[in-house]
């Protein structure tokens, strides 16, 4: 069974969605991250993507009090992102409850220490963050595009004992037109066994139906549920026995 992973953005401690890599075009949402959490978690879901969009933008996480208020008031696995990048920023996501970290810019920029990461902590607790555009990574929260291929930039991590990667087709975040099946099944091909968490575009069971056909290990999904299109009562079938 697929595993569904909701994602909390954070942008000063509130619930907040952008334009992708548009820091001036926020929409903030009424509930807070931690009522959001503990409503996920009442519906079933074990698993949450919590990103620290300020911690994005500085290449430093800040919203460490949001991580502790979730990890503390519920049983939640959190993957946290935003801004890890040093030794230092993977003890206190761990230190304030989270079960791993998603990190990107830095595995751009500094592949052999990413990849050093995957031995000192284990495959269980770093998590890949691949983002792309036309088949090149972005990085520092989708700000600043990248000449890294893609598969080429999966692959170096996948030799070196990778087992989770997040990968979002960046032109499809938030518009609800499908996800990037044809993206994944080829990331699926060309690494088997990979731990696959698709986002972007996704708007229906069907989608995740879809996804899961594939062998995705697990679906990110936002703005279909923020703006009602999706439900927890939607996605219950896909609940019952995770």
């Amino acid at each position: 069974m697929i595993h569904l992973i909701p994602s909390i953005t954070v942008m000063k401690g509130k619930t907040t969605r952008l334009t992708p890599g548009e820091f001036s075009k926020e929409k903030v949402y009424d509930q807070s991250p931690l009522e959001l959490a503990m409503q996920f978690e009442a519906a079933g879901v074990s698993q949450i993507h919590l990103v620290d969009l300020e911690g994005a933008r500085r290449g430093s996480s800040v919203n460490y009090q949001v991580l502790e208020a979730i990890c503390g008031h519920t049983n939640l696995k959190v993957s946290f992102s935003g801004g890890i990048s040093t030794d230092g920023d993977i003890s206190k996501a761990y230190e304030y409850g989270a079960h791993n970290i998603i990190a990107a810019t830095i595995a751009a920029y500094r592949p052999e220490y990413f990849a050093s990461w995957i031995m000192s902590y284990g495959r269980e607790r770093i998590v890949l963050g691949a983002d792309s555009i036309q088949g090149k990574i972005a990085i520092r929260g989708w700000q600043k595009d990248t000449a890294i291929d893609l598969f080429e930039h999966i692959e170096y991590f996948f030799n070196r004992g990778l087992k989770y990667v997040k990968t979002t087709d960046i032109s499809k975040h938030g518009a609800m037109s499908g996800p990037s099946l044809e993206l994944y099944k080829e990331i699926l091909e060309r690494f088997p066994g990979i731990c696959l968490l698709a986002s972007g575009g996704v708007r229906s069971v069907e989608d995740i139906e879809q996804l899961q056909e594939l062998g995705v290990w697990g679906v990110v999904f936002g703005k279909a549920f923020y703006e009602g299109v999706l439900t927890l009562k939607d996605l219950e079938k896909f609940l019952i026995s995770v």
